[in-house]
C-alpha cells in the first residue's frame, strides 16, 4: 500500500462525510481514513465502506486536540501518499453551546489546516466545509478583526469570536450566532491560507452547504433550516450524495486550478435573497 493515494475525511462516520468517503473510495480508488469522536459509528461506517469494496480504516480523533489530529495524519501518512483532506467534522446550533461550537468548528479547522499545510505536497488539496449560514451573517455582527488572532493568539481569538453571541436574546439565537461566525471564519481562514498552500503546489478551498438531508441537517429543522427552503430555487433538502460529489470534485485533480475561494451549494437560497 506504500504507493497508494490516501484521503482523510473528518466527520466520516456519517452524513456528508461518509457519503464523500464512498465517492472518493469508489471513483478515485484512494485508501480512505475516516475520523470521528464516536468509535461505534466509526466501526459501522468502516463496515459499510468495506462492504462496498472500499479500502478504508478509522481513527478516533478529537479535532479540538492538536495531538489527536497529529495522530490522525500520522496514520494516514503511514499508508501512502496524502492526496486530500476533506474536513466535514463540525457541530451545529442544536448540538452545542457557543463555546463548544467555536472550539469544534473554528479551532478544529485551524488544527486540521495547520497540520495539512505541514504535510502538503504538489497536487494536494484541503477542502474545509463551511455553511450557507456564513453567507447570511450581517457584516456588522461579524467580529472579523478578531480573525487574525487565529494565527497568533488562539485563546484571545476564541474569546472575541464567542463574545457577540452573548447579546442574543435566547439560547437558539446565541448558538446560531456562534455557528454563523464559526463558519464565516472557516471561509476567511481558508482564503487566507491559499497562498501558503500554493507555495507547495497545493490547494485549499471551502464549500458552504445549505440544507441537506443528513442526521445533522434534519436536526437543524428546529433552527429553521426547513423554512429556508421556502426561499430556495430548489425547494427540497439536498441529498448527501449531491454534496459528496461536489466535495470529492473540489478535492480531485480535476479541480486543479480551484483554490482560495468558497463554493456555495445551497439550492439557491442565498441567490434568491440577492
Amino acid at each position: 500500500m506504500a504507493s497508494k493515494k490516501v484521503s482523510i475525511i473528518t466527520g466520516g462516520a456519517g452524513g456528508m462525510g461518509l457519503a464523500t468517503a464512498q465517492v472518493i473510495g469508489a471513483q478515485h480508488h484512494h485508501h480512505i481514513v475516516i475520523c470521528d469522536i464516536n468509535q461505534q459509528k466509526l466501526d459501522a461506517a468502516v463496515a459499510d465502506l468495506t462492504q462496498k469494496h472500499i479500502s478504508c480504516e478509522s481513527v478516533l480523533c478529537d479535532i479540538t486536540n492538536r495531538d489527536s489530529v497529529e495522530t490522525l495524519f500520522d496514520t494516514a501518512l503511514s499508508r501512502g501518499s496524502l492526496a486530500s483532506v476533506i474536513h466535514t467534522a463540525g457541530v451545529s446550533p442544536q448540538m452545542a453551546n457557543p463555546e463548544v461550537i467555536m472550539r469544534v468548528n473554528a479551532l478544529g479547522t485551524i488544527h486540521i489546516t495547520e497540520t495539512a499545510l505541514r504535510h502538503a505536497t504538489e497536487g494536494f488539496a484541503l477542502v474545509n466545509v463551511a455553511s450557507m449560514a456564513a453567507h447570511m451573517m450581517p457584516a456588522l455582527l461579524i467580529p472579523k478583526r478578531a480573525y487574525a488572532l487565529s494565527f497568533s493568539d488562539v485563546d484571545s481569538f476564541l474569546k472575541k469570536t464567542v463574545f457577540p453571541s452573548r447579546f442574543m436574546p435566547s439560547k437558539l439565537y446565541r448558538n446560531g450566532m456562534a455557528y454563523g461566525i464559526s463558519k464565516n471564519f472557516v471561509i476567511w481562514y481558508s482564503k487566507k491560507n491559499a497562498g501558503k498552500f500554493g507555495e507547495k503546489g497545493a490547494r485549499i478551498v471551502s464549500v458552504s452547504p445549505g440544507s441537506f438531508d443528513t442526521e445533522m441537517g434534519r436536526l437543524e429543522e428546529k433552527s429553521g433550516s426547513a423554512e429556508m427552503l421556502k426561499m430556495a430555487a430548489l425547494k427540497r433538502f439536498g441529498r448527501s450524495e449531491e454534496i459528496a460529489e461536489l466535495l470529492a470534485f473540489c478535492a480531485s485533480e480535476k479541480a486543479g486550478y480551484l483554490t482560495g475561494t468558497d463554493v456555495l451549494c445551497d439550492g439557491g437560497v442565498i441567490g434568491s435573497k440577492a
